[in-house]
């Protein structure tokens, strides 16, 4: 059995780290190359580094924030917001990223996905997927909906749909996040999460609502994710990292150790 990954996540906005309430009312928390290299001393797996308003904006990725990051850690490091195509992905892996999250940008031009697979492999591409549950009807069957720009535009997409079309166009991972859950710190949304991991077979990646050691058991074994993204837990020093491998290995998940 793999180890369950422990991932922070890094909002970026104008250089900042910063964190909000359903993608709303965000705050600045702080450098986000210092709190990298903070997260990677203290044992996490991955950091995902998210350039939160460069879709929305239309602009390219801060790609110095990027190498200055990966100049600093040495785990594997994901970075999404504002990756248009395949020129974009070069970029971001030239800095120091060993993945790309593509997520607007896959949306409504699909082929992004596949041809960052053919070009760079499957294990670059990371589907991210902002999901909002709207109610099951004929178009959206699963009841969750794809939106997109920071959670800004409704797509008309169903979830469970969109990610099984992803893995078949090339997508070697996807990062799932809820926006009903997300920065709420009252647990992960099991439904989706479970939803999503039993119809792929790729691995999945839970995010939005982690508040305590306990939703991350849940998600990682009920949820059946394959990894947990943290971000207002750590960020506001509530929890360490070590303290929730600690947690996590004492109920039986296997996690890489780091104290």
């Amino acid at each position: 059995m793999l180890s369950k990954r422990i991932i922070p996540c890094l909002d970026v906005r104008e250089g900042r780290t910063t964190k909000g309430i359903r993608f709303e009312n965000n705050v600045d928390i702080g450098n986000p190359v210092e709190m990298a290299s903070f997260y990677y001393e203290a044992g996490a797996d991955e950091i995902v580094f998210y350039d939160i308003t460069a879709s929305h904006e239309k602009r390219n990725i801060m790609i110095d924030v990027v190498r200055r990051v990966a100049e600093t850690i040495f785990i594997p490091f994901s970075v999404g917001g504002g990756i248009r195509d395949v020129d974009d992905m070069r970029n971001v892996l030239l800095a120091g990223a060993e993945k790309v999250s593509v997520n607007s940008a896959a949306v409504k031009n699909h082929e992004i996905i596949s041809k960052g697979a053919e070009i760079f492999g499957s294990q670059c591409i990371v589907l991210g997927m902002d999901v909002k549950y709207v109610g099951e009807s004929v178009k959206i069957p699963s009841g969750y909906e794809i939106v997109i720009n920071g959670g800004r535009k409704y797509m008309g997409i169903d979830a469970l749909k969109w990610a099984v079309e992803a893995q078949e166009l090339g997508a070697g991972e996807i990062c799932l996040n809820s926006i009903d859950a997300d920065g709420t710190q009252d647990g992960y949304e099991l439904k989706l999460t479970s939803l999503i991991s039993e119809n792929v077979s790729i691995p999945v990646i839970a995010s939005g609502g982690a508040g305590k050691p306990e939703h991350l058991r849940e998600v990682l074994t009920k949820g059946k994710a394959d990894a947990a993204l943290i971000a207002s837990m750590v960020h506001y020093g509530t929890y360490t990292v070590s303290e929730i491998k600690t947690y996590l290995d004492s109920c039986g998940v296997k996690v890489r150790k780091s104290w």
